[in-house]
């Protein structure tokens, strides 16, 4: 049996996409060289929410983009199954821009760093920054948030679960912990 509990309802979680969103803000002050990309699945819709939010903030139509990394995990061929690729779907130029990579949880950092060689198979951006909704810690790979809706610290026998209505009909956060015998 699995263990819940809740790090995030709803409304946090709409609190913290706020706070990163001020924070790019802060170090992108100039919109037009910024870039928003959402790693699929679940890092699609959360830079979809941040953009909606810029755009609140600053009067603009920033237009979010979409990067499926199946091939470029180093996991993928581990597996016996044919990986399910997805449609990667950026609509501007990624060159020389400052792009903020939106992801859902950073753990081990190997997400992030499959998600860093998919991006640059379209162009070379000026900067890359990340943005998650939680950081885990547990790394196994040099690679950092610039952006962190909540820190939290982990186990690896523990998952984070995140929910968000876009993809699960609901939004929310959870810490999940096995128990013995699972």
């Amino acid at each position: 049996m699995k263990k819940l509990d809740l790090l995030m309802d709803a409304t946090a979680l709409d609190r913290a996409l706020s706070r990163i969103s001020h924070q790019i803000l802060e170090k992108n002050p100039d919109l037009g060289t910024l870039g928003i990309v959402g790693v699929r699945t679940r890092g699609a819709p959360l830079a979809k929410r941040i953009a909606a939010k810029l755009n609140d903030m600053e009067k603009t139509s920033l237009v979010p983009g979409t990067l499926d990394i199946t091939l470029y995990r180093d996991d993928y061929r581990k597996t016996l199954k044919q990986p399910q690729v997805q449609v990667t779907d950026i609509q501007f130029d990624i060159n020389d821009k400052n792009i903020v990579l939106v992801d859902d949880v950073l753990y081990t950092g190997r997400t992030a760093r499959a998600a860093l060689d998919a991006l640059m198979d379209f162009g070379r951006p000026r900067t890359i920054q990340l943005a998650v909704l939680i950081d885990r810690g547990l790394r196994e790979l040099p690679i950092r948030a610039d952006f962190v809706g909540r820190k939290i610290s982990t186990q690896k026998e523990q998952e984070v679960s995140l929910r968000l209505k876009e993809t699960d009909g609901e939004d929310g956060v959870w810490l999940v912990k096995l128990e013995e015998g699972d």
